[in-house]
């Protein structure tokens, strides 16, 4: 197993500069945002794809120092009510899926998105609860109208680009946790799996050993990201929370580095049951603490992650 980041953290910086800052903490993948919500500083997804030539001096500035790209990343919302927007996010994640064949990236990672509740809406709709009676209706305009035929061609499309798909399963998309993930691949086919960031289950209650095991190899990338759930104020309010998230004080929960919301324990049984799934690639720290710089933030992460990984492969079971 390996200990990325994904770069979008150090966007201000030049891509040669951030492989180095991040090669000097011992990180060895790299994750790169191609556009929509993900930040596109660090790659020109038009031009990679137009000339060979300078596909093959981007990757050299990667692996000259024995680093790899562990996905592309372009979250973004492709079945949003607004068709300028859905087109503009579609069209990313085809040209990601094109370049990351291209330079042999097995994966691009994005969101699911989220549709209206009917046709004519025009703005996304989050459904949480099946009362009133009018949620239900809005599902399944969403699943059946919208989201199966987009993820259903979308996922053929990867496939036949021999790249895997990575949702990261996300409140507020219509992929928000692992039922509805493994819903929309056993609809779209294995090229779609998760890409999974524990730090957005967790503030849900989600038991993340007991999520890894439901979706086994439905996991084809990890975020690094942790969260830190505030007990005073979920016992208060519960844990949605729309208060923005500078309001650390009063919110129920907040992204913490890695080590800052769960203890080495949480993180080894993480790594551990990884494993136990057969995932053994990579894990690719995010960083979005607002308590920490971002320099410190990613050191405290690594070395967290150098004390849970499992770098090995398993030995010999001498003793059975």
């Amino acid at each position: 197993m390996q200990i990325g980041v994904l770069t979008a953290l150090y966007q201000n910086l030049p891509f040669p500069e951030v492989l180095d800052k991040v090669k000097a903490l011992g990180v060895t993948a790299v994750e790169i945002g191609t556009g929509a919500f993900a930040a596109s500083t660090h790659i020109d997804l038009e031009g990679l794809l137009k000339d060979k030539a300078a596909r093959e001096a981007y990757l050299d500035e990667i692996h000259q120092r024995e680093m790899i790209i562990s996905a592309l990343s372009c979250h973004g919302n492709p079945i949003h009510p607004n068709l300028a927007i859905a087109q503009r996010d579609d069209a990313i994640f085809r040209k990601s899926v094109q370049l990351a064949q291209l330079m042999g990236v097995p994966v691009v990672n994005t969101f699911s998105g989220l549709p209206a509740g009917c046709e004519s809406d025009r703005t996304p709709n989050w459904v949480t609860c099946p009362w009133p009676p009018d949620f239900l209706e809005i599902l399944d305009y969403q699943w059946g109208q919208v989201a199966i035929p987009y993820w259903k061609e979308a996922t053929s499309y990867a496939a036949d680009h021999g790249v895997r798909i990575g949702i990261e399963i996300h409140p507020g998309m219509l992929i928000y946790n692992v039922e509805t993930m493994l819903r929309m691949r056993s609809e779209a086919g294995p090229a779609l799996g998760a890409n999974l960031d524990p730090s957005h289950m967790v503030w849900n209650g989600v038991d993340l050993v007991a999520a890894i095991r439901a979706l086994g190899e439905a996991v084809h990338h990890v975020h690094g990201k942790d969260c830190y759930i505030d007990p005073i104020n979920v016992a208060v309010n519960g844990c949605n929370d729309h208060k923005p998230y500078d309001r650390i004080p009063d919110r129920s929960w907040t992204f913490r580095t890695i080590g800052y919301g769960h203890d080495l324990k949480f993180w080894k049984d993480f790594v551990s049951t990884l494993r136990l799934v057969g995932y053994d690639y990579v894990i690719s720290i995010e960083h979005e603490d607002a308590l920490m710089s971002t320099d410190e933030g990613l050191a405290k992460a690594v070395a967290l992650l150098q004390d849970a990984i499992i770098s090995d492969p398993p030995g010999e079971m001498f003793w059975a």
